[in-house]
């Protein structure tokens, strides 16, 4: 039984020393590659990645037993600092002769390793420094196997963008990590609109107490949206004390980026418990059997290499790390590299390390190697371009109990939707319709920064904004015009507005103030906006914003009106003014008499006794008036001033016969007063809108005393007041805002009218605090809604019971009658014509009769002389009456005809006249009753004898 056993024992151990031989002659000829890893052990992050680094090798070896190279990784501890992570790299370089190196952890120790791969001709592979500072357009050797921070941007914008936030805060780190991603956040909420108003950089070396100081500054401020940039270790402490604070209540909303995304779970069951309601982003990470199962492998042994750890899930960092080492693996393969070493420059007896490392022979043919691998790793698929990992969609998580709870996804494709996966083609979207319902700070789904919207509460014109109280929860209601058009206008926005109305009122829920109260709690950041009927002044824009207006503008003037003047017994003289009357009355006088003047001396009909001469001169100036003279006149100046006046005449008569059948056919209300100047003259009360600015535009630019002002709030107050009337404790006008008479109009038209002129405003405007970026979008929106007519005319129906005839019949100021100014001109022509005649026929008669030939004539005194020009031009020229004379014998008619039909002799006799004057004498006047002439004193003649 010996014997068998022998043979068959021996050729066992033959064999299995065979196999062993065989394989240690395979390990013998693989080729060892010396990678560098540069990681902070005492982090999270670096416990993670050395355990997952370590894994992935063996992982990745078990799989590719046939690959001829073998990475050996060499890890040392960076302690958190940027000089050992340098020195760390130094190391590795010189004594290890490193091919690669993965890390370092942070952007601040990468930034200054990356100067050394670039020396050395050595890859720096960094699966966590994510700061876009660092890029391999800075550095060549620089390759990032994680994603850049500022790859989140676009989908940290959109979420900003579909909740409405219209203003956000920046919280983040003083350092390399937490400074690079803030001028791309800046941009992208730049290109949204969105105003970051203040930014909290914190350094690393603050204590709890500078932060509080931090957080009560950002409160006082009354800030209530933030973004958070942190790591992990800065982001605990900054949301436990935030929650301290009462900044982790309802109304506040916080998103952090996906630095501290990534690591929510090791920071720790309070810190989570600080940060409920929460909304973070991170890159998604397709869920895969592989993956699952590595990440229940890592959990067993994790747990078992490090019991006294906290941490327990993966994260995506342990995930990059993993894919990173299989990356690194597959390019050394593919680039064959086999007994590298680093070349040594020519000064080798330099005594500076850096100088004296070399370059690695194989590190350009590795770098690419690297940089064109492509696989679907456990984070997804690794494809780098630019030598940056080519960013995936980002999930949106909502922070609830101890979990993550996913509401959304971003893509750069499609933007926000609830699932990532759908079919078909999907437009662009940034709505919050496409995420699911987050749970906010506070536990509540309320969205926070809802526009803290100030009302006043008034007492009167509730038309336009009114506040009442529901009696089953005791919340205000608010209705009215400008509340319609306001959330006419919210609804017109392109992005989403929340906001919730509260009256300005005190705790006895009373009208806190006035309107500049009102706005002045904008100022004060106690309200973000103000609704409600705010008319737009100069004095206010220096402290609010306004949007543009959405209702009519100016302050003018109501008044009560007069009974109908159809009932006056007097109403014939209102189609003329007193002045027109007056100047009318006067110019037919003066017509007469200068008719008279030019008649007299020719025509009997304008001689006689005094009394018959002035009535028959008012006779026939007056008759004119209705073309009833019968009078002739002989004076061809006469004639030509009369063609004048008639004209004068048939114009003022016609202009007052179209003027009376209007005010007897058409009813019109006249106002009690039509000029504030009168009003103010005669030292009137004037009535104004309780707490309106018009109370000093009454004072400051109408010069009224304030004692002559009275307040009041309702349209009954205005009625009441109006309807006393001047001298019963009431007022002569009230001064308001149109919109307001409009709708006072519209109740109590037949008694008040709307008069004077209109004293220019911008009407009502919303109000928001200075500089809001949400005042341009407001205004576009507002000419949108304002310019849909049908929608004005439903909101004005709704709330102000629609346009009325009245506002139009009283805008309608009716005049005092026709004025002297349409007539002037005709006046000046027929007083230009009369004078010039006048004056003509005045200056022929003094150059003719002016006693100045005779010596006892120039001894007479001036008052003599012009005494008897008076007597000689009484008395009629005898040319004339020789004509009339004649006429009368032969034609036994009245005495107007007979001059009129002799005209031609009594021309003959007027030359026979001036002849005989030519000549030296005198001819004496005929005595008018007995047609007898009378010798003059120098040279007498004997008697006419017929």
């Amino acid at each position: 039984m010996a014997i068998p056993m022998q043979k068959f024992t021996l050729p066992f151990f033959t064999l299995l020393l065979v196999n062993l031989w065989s394989k240690q002659m395979v390990i013998m000829a693989l080729e060892i590659i010396p990678i560098g890893v540069v990681l902070d052990l005492n982090s999270t992050v670096g416990e993670m990645a050395q355990s997952c680094m370590s894994m992935a090798v063996s992982d990745f070896y078990a799989l590719n037993v046939d690959f001829k190279t073998r990475l050996a990784l060499f890890t040392r501890d960076s302690s958190s600092d940027v000089v050992a992570a340098t020195s760390s790299v130094l190391d590795l370089m010189k004594n290890e002769q490193v091919h690669a190196i993965i890390g370092p952890q942070t952007s601040s120790q990468a930034k200054f390793v990356t100067e050394l791969g670039g020396k050395a001709d050595v890859p720096i592979v960094s699966f966590s420094a994510t700061s876009p500072t660092l890029s391999a357009t800075q550095s060549k050797y620089f390759v990032r196997t994680a994603q850049d921070d500022s790859s989140q941007v676009k989908a940290i914008a959109s979420i900003v963008q579909a909740y409405g936030w219209r203003e956000i805060v920046l919280i983040y780190e003083d350092t390399e990590y937490g400074n690079g991603l803030v001028p791309f956040l800046l941009e992208a909420f730049q290109e949204i609109d969105t105003r970051v108003p203040y930014g909290s950089r914190i350094p690393l070396y603050f204590n709890d107490t500078q932060i509080m100081r931090e957080l009560s500054k950002l409160k006082a401020m009354q800030k209530s949206i933030f973004l958070v940039h942190m790591s992990a270790s800065l982001g605990s402490r900054l949301f436990l004390l935030a929650k301290d604070a009462g900044m982790m209540s309802e109304g506040y909303a916080w998103l952090v980026t996906a630095g501290l995304s990534t690591l929510l779970d090791p920071i720790g069951s309070e810190v989570m418990d600080s940060m409920q309601g929460v909304l973070g982003i991170k890159p998604h990470v397709p869920t895969s059997k592989k993956l699952e199962s590595f990440k229940s492998r890592w959990r067993k042994n994790f747990t078992i290499s490090k019991p006294q750890s906290k941490i327990n899930e993966l994260n995506l960092f342990g995930l990059w790390a993993y894919d990173t080492v299989w990356a690194i693996a597959m390019a050394v393969e593919k680039a064959g590299i086999v007994h590298s070493r680093y070349v040594k420059p020519n000064t080798s007896e330099s005594t500076v390390d850096i100088a004296a490392l070399g370059k690695s022979e194989t590190g350009p043919r590795l770098l690419s190697s690297i940089l064109s691998t492509r696989f679907q790793g456990l984070s997804g698929d690794f494809h780098l371009a630019g030598g940056e990992r080519v960013p995936s969609a980002f999930e949106i998580l909502n922070l609830i109990g101890k979990s993550e709870r996913v509401i959304g996804y971003w893509t750069p494709e499609r933007g926000l939707s609830r699932n990532l996966y759908t079919n078909g083609k999907i437009a662009y979207s940034t709505s919050k319709n496409k995420l699911k319902e987050p749970i906010w700070p506070g536990d509540t789904t309320q969205q926070p920064k809802s526009l803290r919207i100030g009302v006043p509460l008034k007492t009167g014109f509730n038309e336009f904004i009114e506040v009442e109280w529901n009696p089953e929860d005791d919340k205000p209601i608010v209705s009215g015009f400008t509340r319609d058009v306001f959330v006419s206008v919210v609804e017109a926005l392109p992005f989403p507005l929340p906001y919730e109305f509260i009256p300005f009122v005190n705790k006895n829920k009373q009208s806190a103030g006035t309107y500049n109260d009102l706005l002045d709690q904008i100022k004060l950041k106690n309200f973000d906006a103000a609704v409600g009927d705010i008319t737009i002044i100069a004095n206010r824009s220096t402290y609010v914003d306004f949007t543009l207006p959405f209702s009519e503008s100016g302050i003018t003037m109501v008044v009560l009106t007069k009974r109908d003047e159809r009932e006056n017994m007097w109403i014939f003289l209102k189609p003329l003014s007193l002045e027109l009357w007056l100047t009318t009355g006067i110019a037919f006088i003066l017509t007469g008499l200068v008719v008279w003047v030019l008649e007299h001396r020719e025509n009997k009909v304008f001689r006689g006794k005094p009394a018959q001469q002035l009535g028959t001169t008012l006779w026939f100036s007056f008759s004119t008036l209705f073309f009833a003279h019968r009078e002739k006149v002989v004076n061809n100046w006469t004639r030509f001033v009369l063609i004048i006046w008639i004209f004068v005449v048939l114009i003022i008569s016609q202009s007052y016969t179209a003027s009376l059948a209007s005010i007897l056919t058409v009813k019109r209300l006249q106002p009690t007063f039509v000029d504030v100047k009168e009003i103010r003259k005669n030292g009137y009360f004037v009535g104004h809108q309780k707490d309106s600015f018009v109370k000093d535009f009454l004072v400051k630019q109408l010069n009224f005393n304030d004692t002559m002002l009275r307040e009041y709030s309702t349209p009954e107050e205005y009625h009441d007041a109006l309807s006393r009337g001047t001298h019963n404790g009431g007022v002569a006008a009230i001064l308001a805002e149109i919109p307001y008479i409009k709708l006072f109009l519209a109740k109590y038209c037949s008694k008040f009218q709307m008069v004077g002129p209109t004293y220019k405003t911008d009407g009502f405007g919303f109000a928001f605090p200075l500089g809001s970026p949400l005042v341009p979008y407001i205004s576009r929106a507002i000419l949108n809604v304002t310019q849909d007519k049908d929608k004005m005319d439903e909101i004005q129906r709704r709330n102000l019971g629609g346009e009325t005839t009245c506002s139009d019949q009283a805008a309608m100021v009716p005049s005092g009658g026709l004025g002297l100014p349409s007539f002037g001109g005709l006046f000046i022509i027929t007083g230009v014509a009369s004078m010039s005649a006048l004056l003509i026929y005045v200056t022929k008669f003094l150059y003719i009769h002016w006693p100045a030939s005779n010596t006892m004539d120039r001894e007479r005194s001036f008052y003599l002389r012009v005494l008897e020009l008076a007597k000689h031009f009484d008395k009629e020229d005898p040319s004339a009456h020789h004509l009339n004379g004649a006429g009368s014998r032969v034609h036994p008619v009245p005495s107007v005809e007979i001059v009129g039909a002799s005209r031609d002799i009594d021309d003959a006799r007027s030359h026979s006249r001036t002849s005989s004057e030519g000549s030296g004498d005198i001819i004496g006047d005929q005595d008018h009753d007995n047609h007898t002439p009378r010798s003059s004193a120098a040279n007498p003649e004997p008697p006419h004898t017929p």
